[in-house]
């Protein structure tokens, strides 16, 4: 299957790279969205010389979990290591979106892919909660977020088990939402740790673990609309 490389691609090959993608999510059409067609459009570029290789969807997934579990290594360093976290929680991020695309050019739909990255999500969701914990948000916060995301990934999980084909609703607690949730975080750090070693403080009243902890807030509002987005579509549905 041919797929999208930047805006240059022909109408031809972005249209099958948003094919792809709508199959993937329950007829979502990703054209709609000027954020979630360049993501598509970018991940299926990042795909194509992958497939070319002969490279399997199951190690950009792998990938992407060793990737991320890096993120809280260097949050727990501190200091400028935590400008390292950054890169990584963009290139995990991206790696999320890769090998989706990389199964589609593949052709590789077998149940087996499904499951391997649907398993590297939920690692990859867990080891960012873990990053902000490592940044010193409050333990509980960061339970209560944890618990909330992966409650919204069992109900989705369970209801198609029952039957019901996609996603159900994309709700604001996407994957996305949560890399963006921890990258902000670490890039926040980062910088108000270089901004303190030349002199400067940008938010002086705002340390580490209150920038996570306002971080782990945010994941856990952000969570619990979604699930009051999800469910009544779950309802729906399922009825």
């Amino acid at each position: 299957m041919a797929a999208a490389q930047g805006d240059d691609c022909s109408p031809d090959d972005r249209a099958a790279a948003y094919d792809a993608w709508s199959r993937r999510h329950g007829g979502v059409d990703p054209s709609g969205s000027f954020w979630v067609s360049g993501w598509v459009r970018l991940s299926h570029g990042v795909a194509r010389p992958l497939a070319e290789r002969g490279v399997s969807p199951d190690v950009v997934s792998a990938a992407g979990v060793l990737l991320t579990a890096l993120v809280p290594l260097v949050c727990l360093l501190g200091d400028g290591w935590v400008l390292l976290g950054v890169p990584l929680v963009v290139l995990a991020g991206l790696a999320d979106g890769v090998d989706g695309a990389l199964a589609a050019r593949l052709g590789r739909t077998a149940a087996w892919g499904k499951l391997v990255d649907a398993l590297a999500d939920r690692l990859g969701d867990l080891l960012l909660v873990l990053a902000l914990l490592a940044l010193g948000a409050p333990a509980w916060l960061c339970a209560a977020y944890a618990v909330g995301l992966l409650l919204h990934e069992l109900l989705r999980a369970v209801a198609q088990a029952a039957g019901m084909t996609g996603p159900g609703a994309v709700t604001v607690s996407e994957r996305p939402t949560r890399v963006i949730v921890t990258g902000v975080a670490v890039l926040l750090v980062g910088l108000e740790w270089v901004s303190r070693a030349v002199g400067v403080a940008l938010l002086p009243d705002l340390g580490p673990a209150q920038l996570a902890g306002v971080a782990a807030v945010a994941g856990v509002v952000l969570t619990a609309v979604g699930l009051v987005q999800l469910l009544p579509a779950l309802r729906r549905a399922l009825s």
